[in-house]
């Protein structure tokens, strides 16, 4: 018994000495969380993405982001570092290029190049000829780390996020890992850059943020809108103008963790909540030495996605135009939209399908 008794004892010694001293990756800051309203008032609950159809992605999954193509075909990103394509009204989408890594963002130029912002390899561009390249891999003197959201705005520069400068998704070889630890840390170390095609410039036009991941450029070309993951808000960034190089915060408190932003119809910008704030990580935000402890926990015991559908949009002072959303999960790990004039395509982070809506199904004009 005593021998029982003994092991016991050193069982827990250990296992306290691991919870409260094993290094680990993070270096968790504190911060002042705003209190979660939840899913009320312009964010009240509703089911209006549990009815969809599925372009299905075949033997790929991870549509984190899709753009429709000069031609009018649809592109998607994929996990498994694929680019997917559907024309028409096709269901079933084919691969198209494999670039590698892991795409995230999407976007082409007036000149039908595509931008590709790739988690693991930097901000790359295809040509229309199929001619690929990475072109910005470092940026004043850091490395791109996970590239994660590109635009292109009026002007020809191309801005993209470098969501986090600590945490690189290659190393984790997952974009999901990594930024949990970024936001699990919240060290305010995203940034935004700006790459100019001609000169071959690249800067930081935008710091330390937390995770910094969605962008979309204002058609006139007066500023940019960003998302930043682990604050639960949307900046403007002003790239002309009197106000150039300043930025605002235009939307704040959101119920989830705000994923991309892409520009659809009609002054509208469509950014997706990939999952509801985690009650842990807001209980925990002043208190980095227990947010150090969960790191210690096996990772299904840590703060997850949650598996809830929900897509806003607002317009460029940051006012909800449309709230829809899935409790069920129908949709799930929702990072954005791209519109046509007929339909709206909701991504994922982890999905092996797109869902399409009818816009008219939606009441959006």
């Amino acid at each position: 018994m005593r021998a029982l008794l003994n092991t016991l004892g050193l069982s827990i010694v250990f296992a306290l000495a691991y919870l409260f001293a094993w290094p680990v990756e993070v270096k968790p800051v504190s911060w002042v969380v705003p209190v979660n309203l939840g899913y009320v008032g312009e964010f009240a609950v509703n089911q209006k993405l549990e009815s969809f159809e599925r372009l299905n992605m075949g033997k790929f999954s991870g549509p984190e982001a899709a753009v429709h193509s000069p031609d009018g075909s649809l592109i998607a990103t994929s996990h498994e570092g694929w680019l997917v394509r559907w024309d028409g009204d096709q269901t079933q989408g084919v691969p198209f290029v494999d670039v590698g890594g892991r795409p995230l963002g999407l976007d082409f130029d007036a000149a039908g190049n595509l931008w590709i912002a790739n988690a693991y390899l930097g901000l790359m561009k295809l040509t229309p000829l199929g001619e690929l390249s990475t072109v910005v891999t470092e940026v004043d003197g850091i490395a791109v780390r996970y590239a994660d959201d590109v635009a292109v705005a009026p002007n020809g520069k191309i801005y993209f996020s470098d969501a986090s400068t600590r945490f690189s998704a290659k190393e984790y070889d997952s974009t999901l890992a990594a930024s949990l630890l970024d936001i699990m840390e919240h060290s305010d170390n995203g940034r935004v850059i700006e790459f100019d095609p001609v000169s071959g410039v690249a800067r930081t036009v935008l710091a330390n943020l937390t995770f910094a991941n969605g962008i979309a450029a204002d058609p006139q070309g007066r500023f940019i809108l960003v998302a930043e993951t682990g604050e639960y808000r949307i900046w403007k960034h002003w790239i002309s103008g009197r106000n150039t190089g300043k930025s605002e915060v235009i939307i704040k408190n959101l119920p989830g963790f705000p994923d991309n932003v892409h520009i659809g119809k009609n002054g509208r910008y469509w950014v997706g909540l990939a999952s509801p704030r985690s009650d842990v990580l807001d209980d925990l935000a002043g208190e980095p030495f227990w947010r150090t402890v969960i790191q210690r926990l096996p990772s299904v015991m840590r703060p997850q996605v949650v598996p809830y559908g929900m897509v806003l949009a607002i317009d460029e002072e940051g006012n909800v135009l449309e709230n829809l959303q899935a409790p069920n999960g129908a949709v799930y790990a929702t990072t954005g939209v791209a519109e046509s004039q007929t339909h709206i395509y909701v991504t994922s982070l982890t999905a092996p399908f797109i869902a399409r809506y009818k816009k008219t199904d939606l009441d959006i004009q």
